[in-house]
């Protein structure tokens, strides 16, 4: 099974384009780790053409609020349609196990006992004053943190998150994660 674990970030906010729609956004870059290769790569917007090849051969996309955020941002981007992709939200899987959000460094922190190098409103000023590389280096960070929780919640079936001192425990069934379903052709593009 090809998985691959992504993450965006944004050289704009919501407020600058007046909705909160992702995909009125413009992408700044994006991130993945392949597991085909076991490799990360990072793809600016002009480079998105490498990227669709291997988003084409891929069988289940992983990230954290992705369903909500990357994936709609990318859509705009992409010539055929990302939502027909497998895809696994972290953050919806812990929204509906715990009945609430949790942030991502929240987690990593409790869990991996490490936290993000920034937040994403840091990555839209680092962009806007041309750190393109501490942006990449922060996105690609993202990716590693996703990978390892996904990593983590398969393994042990849930995730940690601290509330006040107290360390606790999401339940989670990663059971059918990575069912395929019967066809896995994901190809929209022509090849």
């Amino acid at each position: 099974m090809r998985k691959v674990t992504f993450d965006t970030e944004t050289s704009n906010l919501f407020q600058d384009v007046g909705s909160n729609d992702p995909s009125k956004l413009a992408l700044s870059v994006v991130c993945i780790h392949d597991s085909e290769t076991d490799s990360y790569a990072s793809f600016m917007e002009e480079d998105l053409k490498k990227l669709w090849p291997i988003l084409e051969k891929t069988d289940l996309l992983i990230g954290f609020n992705s369903d909500h955020f990357d994936i709609p941002l990318l859509n705009k981007y992409y010539p055929g349609d990302l939502t027909k992709i497998k895809s696994l939200d972290l953050l919806k899987e812990v929204r509906a196990s715990l009945g609430r959000r949790i942030k991502l460094d929240d987690l990593a922190e409790a869990t991996l006992g490490k936290k993000k190098l920034g937040h994403g409103l840091e990555a839209i000023v680092w962009w806007k004053n041309g750190e393109k590389d501490k942006v990449v280096k922060y996105c690609l960070e993202d990716v590693k943190i996703t990978k390892e929780i996904y990593e983590y919640a398969r393994a042990r079936k849930h995730l940690k998150y601290r509330e006040g001192n107290v360390v606790k425990e999401i339940p989670l069934d990663p059971s059918g994660w990575e069912n395929l379903p019967e066809q896995t052709l994901t190809h929209t593009l022509p090849l």
